[in-house]
């Protein structure tokens, strides 16, 4: 996979994450979390929207992302395009007009490392929800004052990745992260048993650094 598609795909697929699932439900219901489904992402409740490999799927509606706006698309999915309000300063930076671009191959891939963060963060800690922010664009889970995510690629690093963030900073070759530590997926092998040992280890260390 070309790393501008994946890196413009992941982009827009961020923007609509913030633009169209986040920001309607936030106005409509009052939270801006989003949730990992087979082959992407969707809302947790009213709007009920989700992005299903290229496309938003609204009710029995199916639109294509790629070559129109969120303005566009929201129009047709009967929803108001925007990011939530004053809640976060950062974000996707997608603007309600700009045309977005999603390959589908980039897609898949990136509902995938979703899926395999999901099915890691439950296996870790089966009384968490996983949650997909849609400020960073991020899977993850906090317990006990630690973050514990995967990311499909972003500023730090452009590929999908898992990670474990401390709220206090930890010493050691393990934390390799300005955050705390960080893993690309391809080197836990794509397998959600290395991503959950990945978490685990880093529990532990957090424990008892």
């Amino acid at each position: 996979m070309n790393e501008n598609e994946s890196a413009t795909t992941r982009r827009s697929l961020h923007g609509v994450a913030e633009l169209l699932l986040a920001g309607p439900q936030h106005r409509r219901s009052g939270t801006i979390r989003l949730r990992a489904t087979p082959g992407g992402f969707a809302t947790v409740t009213e709007p009920d929207l989700r992005v299903e490999g290229a496309d938003l799927v609204a009710g029995e509606l199916r639109l294509p992302i790629s070559g129109t706006s969120a303005r566009a698309l929201g129009a047709a999915a009967g929803t108001d395009a925007g990011a939530p309000e004053n809640l976060y300063s950062d974000g996707s930076g997608v603007s309600p007009d700009e045309v977005l671009r999603v390959d589908p191959v980039a897609a898949a891939e990136l509902a995938h490392a979703l899926t395999l963060g999901d099915q890691a963060l439950r296996a870790l800690s089966p009384g968490a929800t996983p949650v997909l922010w849609p400020e960073h664009f991020d899977l993850a889970i906090t317990v006990d004052k630690v973050n514990y995510g995967v990311s499909p690629g972003d500023s730090y690093l452009a590929v999908p990745y898992a990670y474990v963030g401390p709220w206090e900073p930890r010493g050691g070759e393990f934390w390799n992260a300005p955050f705390g530590a960080a893993r690309p997926l391809s080197e836990l092998g794509g397998v959600v048993a290395a991503i959950t040992g990945f978490f685990a280890e880093g529990r532990d260390r957090a424990t008892i650094s």
